[in-house]
């Protein structure tokens, strides 16, 4: 018997680690081909639990929920534990008498020191370990500089990622490869009694740890969070397939020209998939190789397999960034890029609100930030524009913006998030340059002519005429007060606010911020 802790790989398909310990990967490290069955578990870990969010939490459980219906259509089930790994671990692999407990790797700081603790405790009990790698298509210690540095440039690294050789998706296990229903839930009993708790296999979730049951899911509030507002979207394999299918059919095809206008719908929206695993990315590279191939056989456009590559170099982005966090787990609360004297941040208190509630009065802005809040995502082009202005228009620090996102974003990931919001500010790797500071007025212009994905998410502008949306900067109050009375008058003057960020950084840079 093989215990399999699933962590950020919530699937059956295209899991290296899972494959491994359930035998249909072949032989392991060892030459042992004799693997498996394999036990799958996903411990709800307080050290985790810590650093969750309201949407986060409820579009977890629906990925666990489609994860454990996957395993029963194959006469097999979930465990779901709640308790620090280090104890309920070892546990689980008593009870289930498990030769070995098998995992993937996370590259963070707070998952490597996790995992670090249960290879202790499972050394201390006898219990073998293996970890694979799976979450990227590289290792984040693989593509290195020709001096054999971590890259900190996203094009250079792109160069040498693109012609790296990509593994194919790891083989599905079949149902001889995973423990029967049964078994799991006489492990889960085991458990169960043997810490003294009260929990079942009833409905209704599991108590405070550490304490195991087959198939049961806790509901938020029994994790200590709320039911969110916003709508996370679908989850599970299934629906990240579908995604994938519908983009790479269409989409993907006029992905360059279309993917910066939010109102086109013409990005992947797979980001939350990946977050939790739920597609493997072998799966996923594969599938857009297979596009540009048909793209070429096609009556496609002529540059179609140019434009599959554009969305390739996202799944690169990803992994860039992966390696930046491993590299420095620091990142993740201090400045990549340190300037001599430190950026005096304005930090206003009031205008930051305004940014989290929308009512900046900067369409673009109020529409991005009102998206987050009502689907716990935002369109990519204008989590640019809205980390732009949060730090080039209000001079406030990225990190009330990355904790904002980290709140309420579905899809947040460290890497990806704490890397876009450092590039915003100027302090991260391959940053946008200091002096380069969007103008929130023309962004809007230019992807939302038409107004349109600002009228979706701030209504007070709808039937507005889009040009008087994209001159409300310049209107007059009484102009302002005709054409949409119940949305507010820009909160900063964005030339004024645009010297005062050049000036400000150049002090942080220890030049004379008048030259």
């Amino acid at each position: 018997m093989e215990l399999f802790w699933h962590r950020r790989d919530l699937r059956v398909a295209d899991n290296v680690g899972l494959a491994a310990a359930a035998g249909a990967g072949g032989e392991d490290a060892s030459g042992d081909a004799d693997r498996g069955p394999a036990a799958p578990v996903f411990v709800f870990d307080p050290g985790v639990l810590d650093h969750a969010s309201d949407v986060r939490i409820r579009r977890l459980l629906d990925g666990l929920a489609a994860l454990r219906d996957d395993y029963r259509e194959r006469g097999s089930d979930l465990l779901v534990a709640r308790g620090d790994p280090e104890t309920v671990l070892p546990e689980l692999a008593a009870a289930l008498d498990a030769e070995r407990v098998v995992w993937n790797r996370d590259y963070s700081g707070l998952a490597r020191e996790r995992d670090a603790g249960v290879r202790r405790a499972l050394d201390a009990v006898d219990v073998e370990r293996e970890a694979h790698h799976d979450a990227v298509l590289h290792d984040p210690d693989a593509i290195r500089t020709n001096a054999g540095d971590p890259y900190s440039v996203y094009s250079y690294y792109w160069k040498k990622w693109t012609d790296r050789a990509k593994d194919d998706p790891a083989p599905t296990p079949g149902g001889e490869g995973l423990a029967d229903a049964d078994r799991l839930a006489e492990a889960a009993d085991a458990i169960t009694e043997s810490d003294g708790t009260d929990a079942t296999l009833a409905d209704g979730g599991v108590d405070e740890g550490p304490v195991a049951a087959a198939g049961d899911l806790p509901t938020p509030a029994d994790l200590g969070f709320a039911e969110p507002d916003a709508d996370v979207g679908p989850a599970g394999t299934a629906a990240a397939r579908e995604r994938l299918d519908e983009f790479l059919d269409e989409a993907v095809f006029a992905y360059e020209a279309e993917r910066d206008y939010p109102a086109e719908e013409a990005t992947s929206r797979l980001s939350a998939f990946f977050k939790y695993g739920e597609i493997g990315v072998r799966e996923a590279y594969a599938a857009t190789e297979e596009a540009m191939v048909e793209a070429e056989s096609d009556l496609r456009p002529e540059d179609a397999p140019e434009q599959v590559e554009e969305f390739q170099q996202q799944l690169a982005w990803r992994e860039f960034y992966t390696q930046v966090l491993f590299h420095n787990p620091e990142v993740v609360a201090a400045n990549y890029k340190e300037y001599e004297e430190g950026i005096d941040w304005r930090d206003d208190g009031e205008e930051i609100a305004a940014w989290k509630r929308g009512e900046t009065g900067y369409p673009i802005v109020d529409a991005g930030m009102r998206q987050l809040r009502e689907e716990a995502y935002m369109h990519n082009r204008v989590r640019m524009i809205v980390a732009s202005f949060l730090t080039k228009d209000l001079l406030a620090d990225w990190r009330h913006g990355y904790d904002h996102f980290r709140g309420h974003l579905a899809d947040h990931d460290t890497a990806n998030d704490n890397g876009g919001w450092q590039w915003a500010a100027s302090t991260g790797t391959d940053a946008q340059p200091y002096f380069r500071i969007f103008n929130p007025m023309t962004q809007g212009e230019r992807y939302d002519p038409d107004a349109e994905y600002i009228t979706e998410y701030v209504p007070e502008l709808r039937g507005v005429d889009a040009d008087l949306i994209h001159e409300w900067h310049e209107l007059s109050p009484t102009q302002r007060a005709n054409a949409a009375p119940e949305y507010p008058s820009p909160i900063v003057d964005h030339s004024e606010r645009r010297e005062a960020a050049l000036a400000m950084y150049k002090r942080a840079r220890g030049e004379d911020p008048d030259d």
